[in-house]
């Protein structure tokens, strides 16, 4: 693990140098130096206004990935428990789940407008549906006999839900919420560059049409370290929560 993690940071830091050394002399409008890329990133979204963009876009997310992921993990749960309305709603589930959300984005802004309620509203129905589906399949999949072996028990069904179906399920909604949190982000940007006179989409689409070749850039670095680092946050969640799960496949795979 380590070398494989030490490998992934030089490779990384290659990209960077060779990015570094071989814009040093550009001159391209498109493809400005990365020195001075940075420069102008740390002018606008460290001591800049830029930050207020990015303020803007972290608040919708922070609201319509946290609703995604509890009506996801709720509505499967309700789904799985009455099964037969489950497996009657599958194949609408999903011919739904493959239907772009982008493409009903001219629908949405119509009907909501261009607020943060429509930005929200995006996050939320691109990002539930795989959470949705994961934690449908992954109670469907928990072991028939401990699902007896708790009637047996005489366990309550929110009893049995919160110690039997939600561990054995654990790993695939873990699963289901890293999909949704990058859809959620896809989507957060998405809706800010098709309808929106805020956030991080709005500012790369705003620079792009001013022809800010060098700001444009800046909002796609800051972009793609927001979307890292909400990435390595739930890992180190997800770690704690499959700390069980984990446990053995990495000492199977240590050894």
């Amino acid at each position: 693990m380590r070398v494989a993690r030490i490998w992934r940071l030089w490779f990384f830091a290659t990209i960077l140098v060779m990015w570094w050394v071989l814009s040093a002399d550009s001159r391209s409008t498109f493809f400005p130096p990365l020195q001075k890329i940075l420069t102008q990133l740390y002018d606008l979204w460290v001591v800049g206004d830029a930050r207020r963009e990015l303020w803007s876009s972290l608040g919708h997310f922070a609201i319509g990935y946290p609703a995604a992921g509890l009506l996801g993990i709720g509505i499967g749960a309700l789904l799985w428990k009455f099964h037969r309305v489950g497996h009657a709603v599958s194949p609408v589930l999903y011919f739904v789940y493959v239907i772009p959300t982008a493409a009903l984005l001219p629908a949405i802004v119509a009907v909501m407008g261009i607020g943060s309620p429509m930005k929200i509203a995006v996050i939320v129905l691109a990002a539930i549906w795989p959470t949705l589906l994961n934690t449908l399949d992954g109670m469907r999949g928990i072991d028939p006999v401990m699902l007896d072996t708790a009637k047996v028990m005489h366990m309550s069904s929110a009893r049995t839900v919160r110690t039997v179906v939600l561990p054995g399920a654990m790993p695939q909604i873990m699963a289901g919420l890293r999909h949704s949190l990058q859809i959620a982000v896809i989507m957060m940007v998405v809706s800010e560059l098709v309808a929106s006179r805020s956030g991080i989409g709005f500012f790369i689409l705003e620079a792009q049409q001013r022809f800010a070749m060098t700001e444009m850039w800046t909002g796609i670095i800051v972009l793609a370290l927001v979307g890292s680092a909400l990435t390595l946050l739930f890992i180190a969640v997800e770690r704690v929560v499959l700390a069980w799960y984990l446990a053995p496949r990495t000492g199977k795979s240590g050894t």
